[in-house]
């Protein structure tokens, strides 16, 4: 026994040796956990997990030293609604998922997730692709180590009734949509069900329900109810019979209610919500995630670039209501996370939507802990992500100037680690 105990020792002690050392100098490091702002600070990190947060004495001896002093240091950012798996994102032709093979597609997603990364945000819930399971690849292929790009949590497909608000329309009647483009085609709760089971086998981590309608889809209306509250009840009774949960796009009013009743975890877009869906909301602890950037994209680039009449014209009937809804809800003290829907917009523009949150009711700390601690319970990964405690990955971004002073300087993220890897370095 004293031998194995010998052996073990020297193991531990071999491992530790070889453990890597990285530490990060701090000029002003934001706490969102506490809502304090701490200066010149001193993170080290051993194994891409942060180990310890102290004041700056002097240069460490036994690690790298990245020198963070000049900037304002927080944890890296989190999306909990991307399209970065799709790749191609919104354009005027409603069928442009269908104009890429697997091979492109996957590719091209490959390259925005480099792109979402070196924005600054480490983290991302991909909320659903058009061609299933593209996304269960990426995010491995990340984990991998094989592409650059933030961790990624992934649904694998949308549950959608055909030709709903998660199917690829408009294009010709004569046109064959491949099978891989329908893995969630859901027509009863029975159906609901094995959807759910077979996407979860297949390796997605959540569920996205498409409740109503869509803006971004021909033949859709926003408002309208699509998924039956007994669909969405099944599929989200599965999902938590296997360890997982739902989140719902849901624009309508008596959507987004459908939703809550049957247990949806988040809302997407939340854009018609209505007083009585914001106080079931707070009541049930479900949290919003309501794109309120998007609305001036669409309505821009839209016009410019051609898109569909019938897309504008849903965008305009639902981008302020959306945000008098965003403003109750912060009113309100509605749990509320930071999703973009970044694929609508170019990919790596995510922070762009700070300065909206801000405009329509939260403080720039508020908005800051949308798109960290907020959105790591979220995920249910707060031991992990959203905040620079021990035992977090070491997923940190700097930006030059205070972002509780001027929002907009998320947008400008200059350097990047996640899990103690340099990402991105500051220009000199």
């Amino acid at each position: 026994m004293k031998a194995w105990g010998l052996i073990l020792a020297t193991w531990l002690a071999a491992s530790a040796a070889q453990a890597e050392t990285v530490y990060v100098r701090a000029g002003r490091l934001i706490d969102p956990e506490k809502g304090v702002v701490q200066s010149d600070r001193l993170l080290r990190v051993v194994d891409g997990r942060v180990a310890a947060n102290s004041a700056w004495a002097s240069p460490p001896a036994d690690g790298r030293l990245i020198d963070w002093s000049a900037y304002t240091v927080l944890p890296g950012l989190i999306d909990m609604h991307t399209h970065v798996a799709d790749g191609y994102g919104a354009t005027n032709d409603p069928a442009e998922p269908l104009k890429h093979s697997a091979t492109a597609t996957i590719l091209k997603g490959a390259e925005t997730a480099r792109i979402t990364l070196h924005a600054g945000f480490t983290s991302v819930r991909d909320a659903g692709v058009y061609r299933g399971l593209s996304d269960v690849a990426l995010r491995d292929a990340i984990e991998a180590g094989q592409v650059e790009g933030p961790r990624m949590k992934v649904a694998g497909a949308y549950i959608t009734v055909p030709g709903g608000g998660g199917a690829v329309t408009g294009a010709a009647p004569d046109v064959i949509i491949p099978g891989d483009f329908k893995l969630g085609e859901t027509r009863s709760p029975a159906e609901a069900r094995d959807r759910v089971r077979y996407l979860l086998q297949q390796g997605a981590d959540f569920i996205k329900l498409i409740g109503t309608g869509a803006v971004l889809a021909i033949g859709s209306e926003p408002g309208q109810l699509e998924l039956t509250e007994e669909e969405m009840k099944a599929a989200c009774d599965e999902a938590a019979a296997r360890g997982s949960y739902c989140i719902a796009h849901a624009h309508g009013a008596a959507g987004i209610k459908a939703a809550i009743r049957a247990g949806a975890r988040s809302i997407e877009h939340a854009s018609l919500i209505d007083d009585e869906g914001i106080a079931l909301a707070k009541a049930r602890g479900v949290w919003l995630d309501m794109d309120i950037y998007d609305g001036d994209w669409i309505d821009e680039v839209g016009r410019r670039e051609g898109w569909p009449a019938e897309y504008l014209r849903k965008n305009t009937e639902t981008t302020e209501l959306q945000r008098q809804g965003f403003r109750k809800a912060v009113k309100a003290g509605v749990k509320l996370s930071y999703g973009t829907d970044a694929g609508v917009y170019p990919h790596g523009l995510n922070g762009r939507q700070f300065a909206y949150m801000v405009r329509y009711g939260m403080t720039p700390m508020q908005a800051i802990q949308s798109a960290t601690t907020g959105a790591a319970a979220l995920l249910g990964a707060s031991a992990d992500v959203g905040a620079l405690r021990p035992g977090h990955h070491a997923d940190m971004i700097a930006v030059t100037g205070d972002p509780l002073s001027d929002i907009e300087v998320l947008t400008r993220v200059q350097g990047v680690i996640k899990g103690g890897k340099l990402v991105k370095t500051p220009a000199p």
